[in-house]
């Protein structure tokens, strides 16, 4: 089989010549668009995957407060937060910041370095049901402790 070759005045053109440029074309795209800078603080891209772990447990498992539930929840919490919800025993969940109607699902939002130096991150919960679609916004602080990042603070108000 032979492979057609079209000449124009002053040029010589093949497939094989126009499919190598197309594979370097792409190549080139790849690289680049693969070298796009993360904006993100480094410490808000190390802690966001931990605070997607704590949150995705607590929204797999019993959200009402109790103190056996809290229990479940002390590893993913530094002890100052722990012994905090566990000495006031609120009768709300202290995690969607004192609702008992719980939201269906989360998501974790954008994330700044507070004046602390730690992970401030906006986390979104939603509820979503035949009568109503709501989203609320909570601030997580994250400190990170003995090499692993837990949750520190949760509030409504951003710190």
């Amino acid at each position: 089989m032979r492979i057609k070759v079209f000449k124009a005045p002053g040029m010589l053109f093949s497939f094989a010549k126009a499919k190598a440029g197309i594979l370097a074309f792409t190549a080139l795209f790849t690289l680049i668009a693969c070298s796009i800078p993360n904006l993100e603080p480094q410490d808000c891209t190390d802690s966001r995957t931990a605070l997607r772990e704590f949150y995705s447990f607590h929204f797999g498992n019993d959200m009402r407060f109790s103190l056996d539930n809290l229990k479940l929840r002390h590893p993913f919490l530094t002890e100052s937060l722990f012994q905090s919800i566990a000495n006031s025993t609120p009768g709300t969940d202290p995690f969607t910041v004192g609702t008992d109607d719980f939201p269906k699902a989360f998501r974790v939002g954008a994330c700044k370095i507070a004046n602390d130096g730690n992970p401030l991150f906006e986390v979104l919960l939603f509820w979503k049901d035949d009568r109503r679609s709501e989203q609320r916004s909570i601030w997580v602080s994250m400190r990170k402790q003995n090499d692993k990042w837990l949750v520190d603070k949760i509030s409504q108000v951003k710190q």
